[in-house]
This record gives structure tokens, C-alpha cells and sequence, in this order.
């Protein structure tokens, strides 16, 4: 979800504003010089940053002040009121601040203050030899970035098979192949910043973890010793190979290859039959409807996302794909791909052009069973994400962590929660012992609804529906006795960084 491209709105910060107007813990969006300006207030000090958020252009004035930090309303991105850091992510870029001056009761944006360099930020930091990366995801990314704005500036190697990687995944399921992004939105970053942060971009596979000699074997047969070991190796589709065979071609979405096989399968193509109703399975059929496919979803559940969101909004969520035509075979599985037909286990025979199978995935744990990591349904860390070997750490979706809000050791497959353990991970490779406990917070996009979840509830007692669902405007909260597990809201967004607020306060 990207903002719109309109100019920038409110008083020209520089003629100054009357300081009532902006209360204590308040901001206001104006403008200084034809840019978008944020002024924000307090205790006894004003801020002026960026107006708009630079993960994917989100307005900051509608979002939420937390001490001298403001908080994304779109995708919860936080960043430092003082210097327009981004503290949190999914928000990688800095924003520009501003110089504030208060006279006679009002207040004064004036001259931009020039940004430090962006290679490092922090003073010089003490830490191992060497880090060494594997995995360039989410995770892997906020790893070596992190590291480097702490002011480590030892030899950071991320190795990663995936040419385009890093790259902005959750993009690829959404508005990349809708084809409403271009191509050049993809990467998170050019290449040029690993370059001028002396961070190598390795392309291979690790063949094996040699914890006792601190170094890894590449499939090349390289070795590579390390200082501090970081596992960000993600997770992989399930596959179907029994219908891999079958014309048509079953496509899985996992990378940017994978997102541009789709996307040159659905040209020319009319029906597309997606198998899953699973986060991907249902982005990825509205993004089929986008480029006007017919589409029907196959999938063995009664409700779409019932597991994770509840009978409440996977009705909801079913009405608003039926709405834009997709066309539900529920309580259904395929059993086979042929003769550009997918036939269930019913007998029905659904025709199809491109078939898309989105039905899970696992972490990719072969590395971290092979050295002999202790594992249990993931790779277990503690809550600094240290794993059982001495100087190898873990990230992302392998990583099974003691969650301080649930009470429960979890692991979940978000974005932002794999970039966030990335910064702790650099954290503590630096000798910080940071404690895990960020709040769980993913978002997912159906046509033009946003649904934003903070927290994590496996299992729940009770569900509690505030507003109206259908009407698009409404909160799900999931309960457990009288512990508030997690919350969903659409278009509420205020008070979804609430809720995040409160589970961390929870916890301190």
C-alpha cells in the first residue's frame, strides 16, 4: 500500500503556529518549503520531521507520539522524533528534521538540519571478528544494517542463493503483482548501499554449519570462519509434488522469480485457480482479480483464515474476495493438475490457465538439525535469541522464541517481526543482552481493506467484536480469560498502535 502522490497540506511551518494548537504528546502536519513537515510536541520540546513515513508513504501525523519517538498508523514503523532515525522497522530510510524555534507563544519551523552520514551512526562498537549472515531476507537484512548504524565495522558476509535478494517481500504477493508497483520498488535498498557499507553479498547455499570449528562450508566447498554466526535462512513453500506434473504448470510464490513467473503466466491466461486460502493464497487471488482473471480458491478450511482470525473475519474476509468475483471451493482439496483442468477430490473439474498454490510454508531447518541445534517445531533461542551453540544466533521465521506476552515459546512467519529480531540479533552480537519482546505485528491487504493483527493468539477462549465488520470499520479482539492475546482492526488504525502499546507496557 503505497500513499498518494499528492502535494503537501496544512500552515507553512515557517510563518509559525500558534503553540496551543498543538497540545503536549500531539503533532501537526504542515509544510516547510513544499515538503511535507511534521511538527510534534513534547514536554517542554517541539520536533520537526518528515510528514510521511518512508516504508510506503504512510502519514505520521495520524499515527501515534511514544516519548520522543512517532509511530507509523499503516504498518507501525517508529522513528526518532530527534533525529528521524527509523528505530523500528518495516521503515528502512531516515527522514529529514527540521530546526524549531518557539517566540511569543508560537512556534518555527526553520532550516533543515544536513543529516549525518547514514553509513554509520553509532560510535564505534567492539564486537567479533567477523558476522557471518546466512539468509538475506528480512531478517538477514536488519542483521547487517543494524550492526553497521551501532558502529561495528568489522567484515559483515550475508550469503543468500536469491539473486534479488534483499528485496521487499511482502510486496510481491500484493501490490508488485497486482501490477500496481514497478520493479525498481522491489529491492529494498540499491546496490550501492551494502557497497559503501563494506557489506558482502554473497550468492550460494551453505552446505553444512561447523559450529565447533566457528566457520561454514559453501556448496562450493569455501570455507568461511566466523565471529558471530547469524541463521536468517526463512522458510520455504510447501510444496505439491503431486500435482507439480500437470498442465497447467503449478507456481508457488516465495521470490521475486517466483512473483515474475506468475505475473508472465497470467498474461495471455483467463482462469487461474489459486490452492490455499491462506494469507498468500487470498493476496494472491486479488491480485489475479486485478489483472481481471477469473478465480477460484480450492481450499480444505470452511472459512478462509478461521484459524488465525477468527469466524467473524473470515466471513468477512470471504465476502470482500466474492464481492470481486472470486469464486470459493471450500471443504475441497485438488487432486490433480491435467489437461488444463484442476479435478478435486469431489470430481468437480475447475478450468484453469495458471494454477497457484499457496499452502504454507516450513522453516528451512536442514542447516541447524544437521550441526546438532537444539530444535522444537523451529530453532530454539532464548529470549536474547541466542541458539544452544555458542556464538550463532537466530532470526526470523526459524526461530522459536519464549514470548513474553503470551507466556508460550512461538515462532510466526511476519515481515516485521523477522526485522525487528534482526536488530536485537545485532544488538547482542554486540554485548547489548537486549530481551526480545516486541509485540507480533503483521499486516495483510484484500483489494483496497487493510486488516492490521498486533500480538498473537494460537488459540483463544473468547473473541470480542467492537464496531462493524462489514462495514469495514471495526476491531477483533482474541482472548484468553481475561488476557488480551491479539487485536485485529480494520481502518482503525490508531487503535491498533494502541493495543501494541499496551501489550508492551504489559510486559515492563
Amino acid at each position: 500500500m503505497a500513499a498518494e502522490q499528492t502535494g503537501p497540506t496544512g500552515p507553512d511551518l515557517k510563518k509559525g503556529v500558534a503553540a496551543a494548537q498543538v497540545p503536549d504528546g500531539a503533532s501537526l502536519a504542515g509544510q516547510v518549503d513544499g515538503e511535507a513537515v511534521l511538527l510534534a510536541h513534547r514536554g517542554s520540546e517541539w520536533f520537526a520531521i518528515g510528514a510521511t513515513c518512508s516504508h510506503y508513504g504512510g502519514p505520521l501525523a495520524e499515527g501515534l507520539i511514544v516519548g520522543d519517538t512517532v509511530r507509523c498508523p499503516w504498518h507501525h514503523a517508529c522513528f526518532s522524533l530527534r533525529t528521524g532515525t527509523p528505530i523500528r522497522p518495516p521503515a528502512l530510510n531516515d527522514l529529514s528534521c527540521w530546526r524549531v524555534e518557539v517566540r511569543d507563544g508560537k512556534v518555527f519551523v526553520g532550516d533543515k538540519i544536513e543529516a549525518p552520514s547514514t553509513v554509520s551512526r553509532g560510535s564505534p562498537a567492539r564486537g567479533p571478528s567477523s558476522v557471518l549472515i546466512i539468509g538475506a531476507g528480512a531478517a538477514g537484512n536488519s542483521v547487517s544494517e543494524t550492526l553497521r548504524r551501532e558502529g561495528y565495522s568489522g567484515p559483515i558476509t550475508m550469503v543468500d542463493p536469491d539473486p534479488s535478494a534483499p528485496c521487499d517481500r511482502p510486496n510481491l504477493s500484493k501490490d508488485y503483482l497486482a501490477g500496481n508497483a514497478p520493479e525498481d520498488w522491489i529491492p529494498l535498498h540499491p546496490p550501492d548501499f551494502y557497497r559503501d557499507r563494506n557489506i558482502e553479498l554473497l550468492r550460494g547455499r551453505v552446505a553444512a554449519l561447523e559450529p565447533k570449528a566457528d566457520r561454514v562450508r559453501l556448496e562450493s566447498g569455501e570455507t568461511r570462519a566466523y565471529g558471530a554466526l547469524v541463521l536468517a535462512t526463512g522458510a520455504s513453500p510447501v510444496r505439491l509434488p503431486e500435482l507439480e506434473s500437470g498442465n497447467p504448470r503449478v507456481h508457488y510464490l516465495r521470490s521475486l522469480v517466483d512473483s515474475r513467473a506468475i505475473i508472465a503466466a497470467a498474461e495471455g491466461s483467463r482462469r487461474a485457480v489459486v490452492l490455499g486460502a491462506s494469507f498468500i493464497g487470498l493476496e494472491v487471488a486479488a491480485s489475479l482479480r486485478a489483472r481481471k482473471l477469473e478465480v477460484h480458491i480450492v481450499a480444505p478450511e470452511s472459512r478462509p483464515l478461521e484459524g488465525v482470525m477468527g469466524p467473524e473475519l473470515g466471513n468477512f474476509i470471504r465476502q470482500l474476495h466474492e464481492e470481486h468475483g472470486v469464486i470459493f471451493h471450500l471443504g475441497q482439496t485438488a487432486k490433480q493438475v491435467a489437461g488444463g483442468q484442476v479435478i478435486l477430490k469431489n470430481g468437480e473439474r475447475l478450468a484453469a490457465d495458471l494454477v497457484v498454490a499457496g499452502v504454507g510454508v516450513r522453516p528451512n531447518l536442514d542447516l541447524a538439525e544437521a550441526a546438532g541445534l537444539t530444535l522444537d517445531r523451529g530453532l530454539v533461542v532464548n529470549e536474547r535469541l541466542e541458539t544452544s551453540a555458542p556464538r550463532i544466533y537466530a532470526a526470523g521465521d526459524i526461530a522459536r522464541w519464549p514470548d513474553p506476552h503470551t507466556g508460550d515459546r512461538i515462532r510466526v512467519e511476519h515481515w516485521v517481526v523477522a526485522e525487528r529480531q534482526g536488530q536485537t540479533v545485532a544488538r547482542n552480537i554486540l554485548g547489548r543482552a537486549e530481551r526480545f519482546d516486541a509485540v507480533p505485528f503483521f499486516w495483510s491487504q484484500h483489494y483496497d481493506v487493510p486488516i492490521n493483527y498486533v500480538g498473537h493468539a494460537a488459540k483463544w477462549d473468547a473473541i470480542d467484536v467492537e464496531g462493524d465488520i462489514g462495514a469495514r470499520d471495526g476491531t477483533v479482539r482474541f482472548r484468553r480469560g481475561s488476557k488480551t492475546l491479539a487485536v485485529a482492526t480494520i481502518y482503525r488504525d490508531r487503535q491498533s498502535l494502541e493495543a501494541e502499546l499496551d501489550m508492551e507496557q504489559a510486559v515492563r
